[in-house]
């Protein structure tokens, strides 16, 4: 078995990582909500719970589960990627004057490589650090903030970072500064995890144009759809098309327009596929979606072609189906549909062809599902769907096997 192989959306899962909420859901306080990207504050006890319960159902259909803090502590190989890892995360976490970061480094380096881990996710707080052995950095404790390095409460959306494709990986460019540390641990993941350095790298976290996980599907060996959201820039589809197609088996990637807004946020909040011609469907009112199909042409240049139609049509043709069935999330009732995509309803993980994981709430739509031949099982989610993200939001597949 190799150590990344992701060629479909539904192939059988084998392996797959997720990240159990921790002490950053703790850490996020009211006022601090809109600057971290959440509509409200989890309950983590419950959100653990539900998460082990996710894993669990994970591990009953036959997935090995690992754990990206895992992964990153693989990753720390010596005391030199220690204080590396250490220097970076300071430069990415706040404004620190050249004492604060000494003092704060310091402090860091003290720990052991599990509790840092945990501490550089779940963030500082004012008074983790003692004003008796840190007397010089009283201004920076006294200032109106409640950290000293803020959490990444994100980190259970564990799609988004990065993204495996094919038998490599895509390190993304986070759209906002209040995610981009978490794609610093996953350039030390691929710098330094014995079992995952040496995978192909199709884009760099420091690159000019935002792209997120949740816009990345795959649809097949050759075929990759992409969405230009409220998240990802078209620029960066480009970027990433001219190194994929030119060191990757993939052929055609196909960049849809999507909606920008909060319940649209990444392509797979508007679709995700869950059998060879069944995909799930926000329907957003927006009849035709406006796609780029690009290809590589003649001497390595990159050959686009706008298509404007309706999305069953347009997956019909680019996967050579004879005929797509899209599940309306929520079905044909605006309530149900409006209140199941806040919930995620269109947001499932497959662990084989027509067999999905999706949130329990979403009552209307799993019963479409189950209409239609696709066998799901169902996970609890009152805390977890607090933070805006379903089920493939919170996994990244590493094998599937036909």
């Amino acid at each position: 078995m190799t150590t990344v192989n992701v060629k479909s959306e539904i192939d059988n899962l084998k392996r797959i990582m997720l990240h159990r909420p921790g002490r950053e859901l703790q850490n996020l306080v009211p006022e601090y909500l809109e600057e971290m990207l959440f509509d409200d504050i989890p309950y983590l006890d419950v959100a653990q719970t539900e998460h082990d319960f996710f894993a669990h159902t994970l591990r009953e259909c036959g997935v090995e589960v690992v754990y990206i803090t895992d992964l990153v502590k693989q990753s720390i190989v010596n005391d030199d990627v220690k204080c590396m890892l250490i220097d970076e995360y300071i430069a990415e976490a706040g404004n620190y004057n050249t004492l604060e970061s000494s003092v704060l480094k310091d402090y860091l380096l003290g720990q052991s490589t599990n509790r840092l881990v945990n501490m550089l996710i779940g963030g500082i707080r004012k008074n983790e650090l003692s004003l008796s052995d840190y007397p010089l950095v009283k201004e920076y404790i006294d200032r109106d903030y409640p950290y000293i390095a803020p959490p990444i409460p994100n980190m259970y959306f564990s799609r988004d970072a990065f993204a495996f494709v094919g038998n490599g990986v895509i390190i993304n460019k986070m759209s906002t500064h209040q995610r981009a540390r978490e794609t610093l641990f996953a350039k030390y993941i691929f710098s330094y995890n014995p079992e995952y350095k040496d995978i192909p790298q199709f884009y760099d976290r420091n690159a000019q144009y935002s792209i997120e996980g949740g816009d990345v599907l795959v649809l097949s060996d050759n075929v990759l759809a992409i969405g230009i959201s409220q998240r990802t820039q078209y620029e960066a589809i480009l970027l990433l098309a001219h190194k994929l197609l030119r060191n990757s088996n993939f052929k055609t990637i196909l960049a849809i327009d999507i909606p920008k807004g909060r319940a649209s946020m990444h392509l797979d909040t508007v679709f995700t596929m869950v059998g060879h011609n069944v995909f799930t469907i926000h329907d957003s009112g927006k009849q035709e979606f406006t796609t780029q199909l690009i290809t590589m042409g003649a001497n390595n240049n990159l050959h686009t072609q706008q298509i404007v139609g309706q999305l069953d049509v347009i997956l019909g043709d680019v996967l050579n189906l004879d005929n797509v069935t899209l599940i309306k999330c929520g079905g044909n009732d605006p309530v149900d549909a409006s209140r199941e995509q806040w919930s995620d309803g269109a947001n499932t993980l497959a662990v084989a062809p027509n067999e999905v994981i999706v949130y329990s709430r979403n009552t209307v739509t799993n019963e479409l599902l189950n209409q239609h031949g696709i066998k799901t099982h169902k996970i609890p989610c009152s805390e977890l769907s607090r933070g805006r993200g379903g089920p493939r939001c919170m996994s990244m597949p590493i094998i599937r096997i036909k």
